[in-house]
């Protein structure tokens, strides 16, 4: 009660004074280090880190009025979405705010002439030795080892000046052990089907397409092309007709790059007229990405580095041509070394990948990301902000796509909860548990099935948020398929979180090229590209209508997409020793409502045959 009226006494001195607020430090956030992390020892005390100070909008609520109105079929504002100036109105902190934090700053030696800011102030951003974090968090990092491998520096739990607490939602890099996985390592790769050298199939061995081809006949389930995909999902005789105003983009992180070289190789022999893209594609580094055009070294390539980032390219590419592409590639996640004395950047890669593109004002209207990691191994506070960042994008008009998990319902043997207790639980992927994103999940063979593969242990994630409630627009559909399970799964999930995937596409058996031979690649990985690509095709429609494009999905696909969409019924989300969440008629939590029919996503928004050759 004492604290309470302090503060209450301090947050009167800053309306009626211009002495500087204190308050005694309280701890803010405190985290379980999750189960797979371990400590090593101390954090070098000149080890730096770019941290990361996440502030109070003062708006964001507002904001989200408008998220909804922009992005629903039936409101009157649909598709009328913000510029980023009209967002970053809404978001920018207030005054108050950046007073009381510049001071708490100042008082600490750092001037703001030190300080970099988001365009709407909300992050601020400021490099510093470990030894001055801990001052001014006091706390104490450490070096964390993960089971495989890997370093970062970290800290369980930071503490703020009681009169700030109100005033700061997020600091990083703190207590997140998120780290963005290749999905499986997300990419799962089942065999290498070419020679050592790259040998191009004689052109007798490609199905050919013709008006009327259907896709069982083009289709080889167990080496899918783009062919297969364009034909499957209809996009095959549709002809851009806005290349340009319409782009795509995706995301690559962890040191991953799109091999142009390798992407040559697999248009040249899988979509021949678009080959030349290959080096045309756009590629932004974001603080010391990689965009590495090098042959792999032997370290790369038993790792399988720029499997995942090839992947996505070629899949895009392969189905989106002549749309540009840009590759965003982003650093800001290497493995720290413990023993390292220099200065080595372990910062959160999606906060500075989101900050980057929230001051862009030129975006592409769809973007692919196929990372991801379990939901509990991040703060609430860190994906609140990262997902409210995405609300942002969004409200702009973005398409945001992510894979839904590549472990069904989560890894058998680490199926327990990072809150001391240990207990038995589903484990839900963040972020594509974010309710302002769309997530997808993979099916494969003809008729579509869920996706899985005995070989690598590969099945297609879906579940529910522990950290994120229903939105509204899945109150129609998911309660009843909760409902449906009925005493299934007892105390294993959230049922009143946000259900995850929306929708699906193919993610299974995908013809990738790779250090110049053919891999065969599976993964949600490769069906959130795909997906992308579609909905990026149904832009330009728009774009070329003189409408606008579609933006955050979800509203719509709730209300009407969803009839578009070919529902699949069949396999599970099998994982922690359970068959997992099962594909059924309607929305379910691992398919979502099923796969695109392009044809019929038109025809939904009322194109019916704009753009088909």
């Amino acid at each position: 009660m004492l604290n309470t009226i302090v503060v209450a006494l301090f947050a009167g001195l800053v309306a009626s004074s211009p002495l500087r607020v204190r308050s005694p430090y309280a701890v803010k956030e405190t985290h379980y280090v999750p189960h797979q992390w371990s400590r090593v020892g101390p954090a070098p005390a000149d080890h730096v880190v770019n941290l990361q100070i996440g502030l109070k909008q003062d708006q964001f609520e507002e904001l989200q009025r408008h998220l909804w109105e922009v992005s629903d079929p039936d409101h009157d504002r649909y598709g009328q979405h913000l510029s980023a100036s009209e967002v970053n109105d809404l978001v920018k902190p207030s005054e108050t705010t950046l007073d009381l934090v510049h001071d708490w700053l100042l008082d600490n030696g750092i001037h703001t002439s030190r300080l970099a800011y988001s365009p709407a102030k909300d992050w601020i951003t400021v490099s510093l030795s470990i030894n001055a974090v801990e001052n001014l968090l006091k706390t104490e990092y450490s070096v964390f080892g993960h089971e495989d491998g890997d370093y970062i520096v970290r800290t369980p739990e930071w503490s703020l000046p009681q009169h700030l607490h109100e005033h700061i939602n997020v600091i990083q890099p703190t207590n997140s052990f998120f780290r963005p996985k290749k999905q499986a390592n997300t990419v799962l790769s089942v065999e290498d089907i070419s020679e050592k050298t790259w040998k191009p199939m004689k052109a007798p061995s490609l199905p050919t397409y013709s008006p009327g081809t259907n896709a069982t006949t083009v289709c080889n389930t167990s080496a899918v092309t783009p062919l297969c995909l364009r034909t499957l999902y209809g996009t095959i005789d549709y002809v851009p007709q806005v290349p340009g105003k319409n782009k795509v983009g995706l995301n690559d992180f962890l040191g991953e790059s799109n091999n142009r070289s390798d992407t040559r190789l697999f248009l040249e022999q899988y979509r021949p007229e678009a080959a030349t893209a290959a080096s045309e594609f756009k590629v932004v580094v974001i603080a010391g990405g990689n965009d590495e055009q090098t042959q792999e070294t032997p370290e790369e390539l038993a790792a399988g580095k720029d499997l995942e980032g090839n992947l996505d390219v070629e899949t895009i590419i392969g189905i989106d041509w002549p749309t540009p592409l840009i590759a965003y590639t982003t650093g800001g996640s290497p493995p720290f070394s413990p023993d390292l004395t220099t200065p080595t950047n372990t910062n959160e890669p999606y906060l500075v990948w989101l900050q980057y593109v929230l001051g862009q004002y030129d975006l592409p209207q769809v973007i692919s990301t196929s990372y991801a990691d379990d939901e509990q191994t991040v703060p609430y506070s860190y994906a609140k902000s990262v997902c409210d960042g995405f609300a942002q994008l969004g409200a702009r008009g973005i398409s945001l796509f992510f894979g839904s998990g590549d472990f069904g319902v989560g890894l058998s043997g680490k199926c327990v909860t990072n809150d001391g207790k240990n207990t038995t639980r589903f484990m839900a992927m963040f972020p594509t548990s974010c309710p302002y994103i769309t997530s997808v999940g993979a099916t494969k063979f003809i008729p579509e099935v869920v996706a899985t593969d005995a070989r690598n242990g590969f099945v297609s994630g879906g579940g529910f948020s522990e950290y994120f409630p229903r939105p509204s627009y899945q109150d129609g559909v998911v309660p009843e398929y909760v409902k449906s399970l009925g005493s299934q799964f007892p105390g294993l999930y959230n049922k009143e979180g946000r259900g995850y995937p929306d929708l699906a596409a193919q993610g299974y058996r995908y013809v990738t090229v790779w250090n110049g031979t053919v891999h065969l690649l599976d993964g949600t990985s490769a069906s959130t590209p795909t997906v992308s690509a579609i909905i990026s095709l149904a832009n330009d429609a728009l774009i070329a209508a003189g409408r606008s494009p579609l933006g955050f999905l979800n509203p719509w696909l709730y209300k009407r997409g969803f009839k578009a969409l070919t529902d699949i019924t069949s396999g599970s989300a099998a994982g922690c020793n359970t068959t997992g969440f099962p594909a059924q008629t309607g929305w379910d939590a691992v398919t979502g409502f099923g796969t695109p029919n392009f044809p019929k996503v038109l025809g939904t928004l009322g194109l019916s045959n704009r753009g088909h050759s």
